[in-house]
């Protein structure tokens, strides 16, 4: 996925002079027929988080399209005041590029592992939020940020994710996308939980329950009227991150059924990452496995709501 980022990025830009790379502490060769290509166009800055958003601000105020593109912790925690007041207050066209989102970095620890990146970011006025699943969902994706007015957070994964995106779901920035129908129980899901969720979906089907999946990659602006319309009908409602269950998409989606007003009450349950710190090194597959974030745990919650 981060692959495929990068280089639709160089392909944008061999089109649209507006563009520019800026890429803060990233390994050697990056983007490296970008530099070649269009050197004016392209800078690699140390670790100075705050300063690149400072950089990628000025130049969209003057007409530019900055693609910024670091580890994703520190281009959301190390800048956030620079995040609010350079590119939010003033809307500015400014796409951070995000590497390693949720659990991607547990090889290093609770230092690098981005665990509120959506929670913080959504509370931002103007910023919008993308969280693609695959690469083939990032190709459907890119294109339509160059002249998206205002600020966008592109949340990356690990890379070489299974695709279970389809080309038959068209993409667009701020809609959720169906994926799967079902009346029994909705399964909400953004990034990468997209395939656990369908391999949920898939064993409830063989045990006689057939759930919905919302795919939701928009966090901002979600996408409230395709919750409601395909909540209306479930009594079993579960969202499912790699993120912590507070203020991402569990959060978001929680208002907007709370003030949904439903003829009946709904049952919810929000699957992904505690109120704490992962407490554990390991790999990206260890800590979803430890902190239940898998198809497995999806089917129970959704199977024990609907019994209970």
């Amino acid at each position: 996925m981060r692959r495929t980022c990068l280089d639709l990025i160089y392909e944008l830009a061999k089109t649209d002079e507006r563009i520019f790379f800026i890429g803060s502490d990233l390994g050697q060769g990056t983007l490296q027929k970008f530099k070649e290509e269009m050197p004016e166009r392209f800078f690699m800055e140390g670790i100075s988080e705050a300063n690149v958003i400072g950089l990628a601000a000025g130049l969209a105020l003057e007409g530019k399209i900055p693609y910024v593109n670091t580890i994703a912790t520190f281009i959301t925690r190390r800048c956030f005041e620079q995040i609010v007041l350079d590119l939010c207050l003033h809307k500015v066209k400014v796409r951070l590029v995000g590497n390693g989102g949720g659990l991607v970095y547990a090889p290093l620890g609770p230092t690098h592992e981005v665990i509120e990146d959506l929670a913080i970011l959504r509370a931002v006025p103007n910023m919008t939020i993308l969280a693609p699943a695959d690469a083939e969902e990032m190709k459907r994706l890119m294109p339509q940020t160059v002249d998206w007015p205002g600020p966008i957070y592109i949340r990356l994964a690990k890379g070489f994710d299974p695709v279970v995106t389809r080309a038959d779901v068209p993409f667009e920035i701020g809609r959720g996308l169906p994926m799967r129908s079902g009346s029994d129980a909705l399964i909400l899901t953004t990034g990468v939980t997209l395939g656990p969720a369908l391999e949920a979906a898939e064993e409830l089907s063989r045990r006689g329950v057939e759930a919905a999946v919302l795919h939701l990659p928009t966090l901002k602006p979600l996408d409230s009227q395709a919750i409601l319309d395909l909540a209306a009908r479930p009594g079993v409602i579960v969202s499912v991150e790699e993120h912590t269950v507070i203020g991402g998409l569990g959060g978001a989606a929680a208002e907007v059924l709370a003030e949904a007003g439903f003829d009946r009450p709904k049952k919810f349950k929000r699957l992904g990452l505690p109120d704490a710190f992962p407490d554990q090194y390991g790999s990206q597959a260890s800590l979803l496995e430890r902190y239940r974030i898998t198809s497995q745990e999806i089917v129970s919650v959704v199977t024990g709501l609907i019994q209970g």
